[in-house]
C-alpha cells in the first residue's frame, strides 16, 4: 500500500548522467553487507514458496493416508522453516539497518560539513526550511535506494518466479486462470494508486505549509511580532483553516484506501474462489490432489503482493534516485572559500593588515545558491556590481583604525573580507604580510575575532556557549573572561551560575548582557585582529558604557578594525579610513580629517557630535 501512494510523475524525471553509477560508489564500503542482506532477502523467499509445499505433501501422503510417522516429520520440518524464517528476518533486518543507518550517517555527515563551508551568500539566499529538508528527508529518501527499494525489488522478483514456477508445476491450468485474474488487480491498484498519490502529495504540502507557519510564529522573533502586530483570532482562524484542510485530505486518503483494500481483498476472494471451486472438481474428479488445492490456494494468496508492489518498482526506483540527485546537487556546490594546498597557519599575537588594490563584487546567486533552496527566485542572477574599488591601506600590529562612511559605503564588506567570509575579486589582502588565501582557514578563524551589532547565541547554556570558541578553555579563563567583560557578576548571581540557558537566539538576555556574553566568548578565543562592526549601535547609554569597558580591555594589545559609531573611539584611533562609494575617499587622525573639511567633517557633524551629545534632561 505505502507504494501506492508515491507520485508516479517521479519516474518521468530526467536524471543527469552518470547518477545511476554515482549512486553506486555509496554501495561500495557495504559490499559485503548487502552480498549478505540479499543472501538472506533471497533465503526467505524460498521460505515463502517452501511452506505451502511441504502442507501438500502433509496433506497427501499423511494426513489422507493416516501415516502419523509423516505428518508429524513434515509438520515439524514447517515448524524449524518457520524458526529458520523468524532468525532470518531478524538477520535481515539487522544487515538492512546496518546498511540504511550508515549510509544515512555518511551522507548526513558529508552533507552538514559541505554547507557549513558554503559561503555567507548562500545561507542568505536558502531558505532555512527546505535546507534542513533536504539534509534530512532527501537523505533519508536516498537510504531507502539501498534497504526498502533494493530488498523489496530482489524479494519479489525472486518470490513472483518462484510462486508462479511452483504454481505450475502442481497445475498449468488453474495457474493460468489465476494469472488471468491479475489484470483485474492490478488495474484498480494503479488506477488508485494515481489517485492516492495526488492526495499523498496534497497532504505533504498542507503539512509543509502549516509546519513553516509553526516554525515562524514559535521562534521568539515571530511570536513577538505576533504579540506587537498580529491578531490572535485571525491567526486561530487561518490556521484552523490550514488544519481543516488537513483533515479532510487525511479522511480522503483513508476512505480511498479503505475503498481500494476492499477491492483487492474482493479480486482476491474472486480469486480464491475460483481455485478452490475449479480446483475442488479436478480433486472430487482425482485429477488434482487435496494437498495440491491447499498448496495453490496458499501460494494464490502470496502472488499478489509482489506483483502490485513490482508495478510500482519504477517509481520507487526513480523516487529514491530523485532523492539522490537532491543531495548530489548540494555536494556538487564548489564552496567560494577554500584551502590552498600548501596553506600555512598565520602567525600569534597582533597582526598586521595591508590591503591591495582591493576591488570586490557580492557573488551572484548561480554562484553561490540553489534555485531550489530558495523562496523566491529572481530573474538576475549574475554577480552584483562592484561594492568595493582600489581599496588599499595598512595597519600596523597594536594600531586601532575606524571605519567610517555613510550606510552602504562598503565598511562591513571591508571587515567580512578581513575574515575571509570572501574572497576579493581582486587585489590582496594580507595578514601579517601573508595572503590571505594562502594561510590555513583554522589558522584565520583562530587569528580573527568578530563582534557585531547583534552577536548571536545558540539556545543553549552560557558555558557552552562561551566554549564553542575555546572548547579546551578552564573554569578559571571562563570566568577571568566574564569578568573582562564586565558581566561577571550578572552570571555569578543566575540561580544555575555558567548552566543557565539564555534562550533561542539569546532572547533570555538583554542586548546589553548579549554583547558582552559575545565579548567573553572573543577573549577566550584570543584572536590577534579584532573587528569591532558597530558593536554598541542599538544599545542604551548604561549598557553602551559597560559593552565600551569591555571592548576596551579587549582592545589591549591586539591590532582592530571598527566601524566606528562612538566619537570617543573615533578621537583615539590610529588611523580613520573614510569610506564612500565603495572606495576610501580620506585618511587620517581625526584633528586632521576635522581639519581638511571633507566627508569626515560633514561627518562629525552630523553623526559623531550628535551621537555623544549629552542628553537633555
Amino acid at each position: 500500500m505505502h507504494s501506492l501512494t508515491r507520485d508516479g510523475s517521479v519516474a518521468q524525471t530526467a536524471l543527469p548522467p552518470g547518477t545511476a553509477r554515482r549512486v553506486l560508489t555509496y554501495a561500495r564500503p557495504f559490499r559485503a553487507v548487502i552480498a549478505a542482506f540479499l543472501t538472506l532477502v533471497v533465503i526467505d523467499a524460498l521460505f515463502v514458496v517452501a511452506t505451502p509445499l511441504l502442507l501438500a505433501r502433509l496433506v497427501d501422503r499423511g494426513v489422507i493416508p493416516g501415516d502419523k510417522a509423516l505428518v508429524i516429520e513434515l509438520a515439524s520440518i514447517i515448524a524449524v522453516i518457520a524458526v529458520l524464517d523468524a532468525g532470518v528476518s531478524v538477520f535481515s533486518r539487522w544487515y538492512s539497518a546496518r546498511i540504511g543507518e550508515g549510509l544515512i550517517y555518511h551522507l548526513r555527515t558529508q552533507v552538514f560539513g559541505h554547507v557549513l563551508r558554503q559561503p555567507i551568500a548562500f545561507f542568505t539566499r536558502a531558505q532555512t526550511g527546505a535546507l534542513v529538508s533536504r539534509v534530512n528527508n532527501d537523505v533519508i529518501g536516498a537510504q531507502q535506494a539501498f534497504t526498502s527499494v533494493l530488498s523489496s525489488v530482489v524479494s519479489n522478483i525472486v518470490s513472483l518466479t518462484l510462486i508462479v514456477a511452483a504454481m505450475l508445476a502442481l497445475s498449468w491450468q488453474l495457474t493460468l486462470a489465476a494469472l488471468a485474474l491479475v489484470p483485474f488487480f492490478l488495474l484498480p491498484a494503479r488506477w488508485m494508486g494515481r489517485r492516492l498519490a495526488a492526495l499523498a502529495h496534497e497532504q505533504m504540502n498542507l503539512n509543509a505549509e502549516m509546519g513553516s507557519r509553526m516554525t515562524e510564529r514559535f521562534n521568539v522573533g515571530g511570536a513577538l511580532l505576533v504579540k506587537l502586530f498580529g491578531d490572535p483570532e485571525r491567526e486561530d482562524r487561518e490556521y484552523a483553516d490550514r488544519a481543516a484542510r488537513v483533515r479532510d485530505i487525511g479522511i480522503k486518503i483513508a476512505m480511498n484506501r479503505t475503498i481500494l483494500f476492499i477491492a483487492l481483498t474482493f479480486i482476491a476472494s474472486l480469486a480464491t474462489a475460483m481455485v478452490y471451486g475449479f480446483g475442488g472438481v479436478m480433486a472430487i474428479d482425482k485429477t488434482l490432489t487435496v494437498g495440491t488445492l491447499i498448496a495453490l490456494a496458499t501460494l494464490l494468496a502470496r502472488l499478489y503482493g509482489p506483483l502490485t508492489t513490482l508495478s510500482n518498482v519504477r517509481v520507487d526506483v526513480m523516487t529514491a534516485l530523485v532523492s539522490f540527485t537532491r543531495v548530489f546537487e548540494i555536494l556538487d556546490l564548489t564552496p567560494a572559500i577554500r584551502q590552498a594546498p600548501n596553506a600555512q597557519p598565520l602567525p600569534g599575537g597582533a597582526l598586521g593588515v595591508d590591503f591591495d588594490q582591493v576591488d570586490f563584487r557580492y557573488p551572484g546567486a548561480d554562484q553561490a545558491s540553489l534555485k531550489s533552496l530558495e523562496t523566491t527566485v529572481s530573474g538576475d542572477r549574475s554577480a552584483g556590481a562592484v561594492v568595493l574599488r582600489e581599496v588599499t591601506f595598512s595597519a600596523a600590529p597594536g594600531e586601532l583604525v575606524a571605519l567610517v562612511g555613510p550606510s552602504g559605503a562598503g565598511k562591513t564588506t571591508i571587515t567580512n573580507l578581513v575574515a575571509r567570509l570572501y574572497d576579493p575579486s581582486s587585489g590582496t589582502i594580507r595578514l601579517q604580510g601573508m595572503d590571505l588565501r594562502d594561510a590555513t582557514l583554522a589558522s584565520v578563524t583562530g587569528a580573527v575575532g568578530v563582534v557585531t551589532q547583534e552577536s548571536h547565541l545558540f539556545h543553549d547554556t552560557i558555558r557552552a556557549n562561551l566554549l564553542f570558541a575555546a572548547p579546551e578553555a578552564t573554569e578559571e579563563q571562563i570566568h577571568a573572561a566574564l569578568e573582562a567583560a564586565q558581566i561577571g557578576g550578572l552570571v555569578a548571581g543566575l540561580p544555575n551560575g555558567l548552566d543557565t540557558v539564555v534562550g533561542d537566539r539569546g532572547y533570555r538576555l538583554s542586548g546589553g548582557e548579549k554583547q558582552r556574553l559575545a565579548i567573553a566568548r572573543l577573549l577566550l578565543k584570543g584572536p590577534g585582529l579584532l573587528v569591532l562592526d558597530e558593536a554598541t549601535a542599538h544599545l542604551d547609554s548604561e549598557s553602551e558604557l559597560m559593552v565600551q569597558r569591555a571592548l576596551d580591555t579587549a582592545l589591549a594589545g591586539r591590532t582592530a578594525l571598527v566601524i566606528a559609531h562612538r566619537l570617543s573611539t573615533v578621537r583615539r584611533a590610529d588611523q580613520i579610513l573614510v569610506v564612500d562609494g565603495g572606495r576610501i575617499v580620506e585618511r587620517g587622525r581625526h584633528h586632521e580629517l576635522l581639519a581638511a573639511g571633507g566627508l569626515y567633517a560633514d561627518l562629525y557633524r552630523t553623526q559623531f557630535s550628535e551621537a555623544d551629545a549629552p542628553v537633555a534632561g
